[in-house]
């Protein structure tokens, strides 16, 4: 999620107030949206906002549609006016290179003749076209646990959610995007090290006062990693193309081997939830 918080904020100060001339794009499943409906819909339609739902974006349109584009594993968005640029998504050549190249599946062009690129190289992601009253009811919204970071995630929601998933691990539960958006591999971890529990707990196992020190944790390395511009994790670069800073500052992730920053305990590797899986053994013990 802060990857493509990053994403929507760099969008937001640069398509907001665009019309849309035209549209193009080269595989079908990237675009899956009818001829008819582009042409009355997004054709000449202008950018009213840019949100984030999970890890999926929605461009709000002034004709009562709005884009629902999701990245996927290898998606980009890039940005090119005469002046400005901007490149957030996967990290390859196509972010500074010319555009369109061969992994360009969907470009929109503005009526100031900038544009807006949707790379992928893999072809997973997609970009689609739908009346804005009807996106929550994607069965990939209606899926999608609460925002962590919105005022109505409370240690209390936190609690009702996880009691979802009592029987897994609470690892298993922070990646189940069911139970809390966006909290990906890297995220889990760093706040299961600053709530002290181990990964492998079962939920059932975690007392309130566990849940509200793992509430505080999600909260604060989500907010660390959205001002650090999201993760270093191969996928993702800043608005600028510069990768994220986060995992400078991370205390467990890809530091095995190295002390814990707490205690000076060797950090260790392990599998939890089919992941790998970082921790401190000595402040995050498994209680039997």
């Amino acid at each position: 999620m802060p990857e493509v918080e990053t994403i929507r904020s760099g969008l937001s100060n640069l398509i907001v107030g665009k019309t849309v001339k035209a549209v193009a794009f080269d595989w079908p499943k990237s675009f899956p949206n009818s001829p008819m409906e582009v042409d009355k819909f997004l054709v000449n339609a202008t950018v009213l906002s840019v949100q984030r739902r999970g890890k999926a974006l929605l461009l709000a349109l002034n004709s009562g549609y709005s884009l629902v584009i999701h990245l996927k594993m290898t998606g980009q968005l890039v940005y090119r006016d005469k002046i400005q640029k901007f490149g957030a998504g996967h990290p390859t050549g196509s972010l500074i290179g010319e555009l369109p190249d061969k992994s360009t599946r969907v470009t929109l062009e503005f009526k100031d003749n900038a544009k807006l690129f949707f790379n992928d190289q893999r072809k997973f992601g997609w970009v689609r076209l739908m009346p804005t009253v009807e996106v929550m009811n994607l069965n990939f919204f209606k899926k999608i646990g609460p925002e962590p970071l919105e005022p109505a995630f409370t240690w209390g929601a936190l609690k009702t959610q996880l009691q979802r998933r009592p029987n897994t691990s609470i690892k298993a539960a922070l990646l189940d995007q069911s139970v809390v958006a966006g909290i990906g591999n890297i995220y889990a971890d760093e706040s299961l090290w600053g709530a002290k529990l181990h990964p492998a707990a079962m939920v059932k196992t975690l007392t309130d006062k566990n849940i509200r020190l793992l509430y505080k944790s999600i909260i604060d390395v989500l907010s660390l990693s959205i001002a650090l511009g999201g993760s270093t994790d191969r996928n993702y670069v800043d608005a600028e193309g510069k990768k994220g800073n986060y995992l400078k500052f991370a205390n467990v992730f890809r530091r095995d081997n190295l002390p814990c920053p707490r205690c000076g305990t060797t950090i260790i590797k392990l599998r939890v939830a089919g992941r790998g899986t970082h921790i401190c053994p000595k402040e995050q013990r498994l209680k039997l």
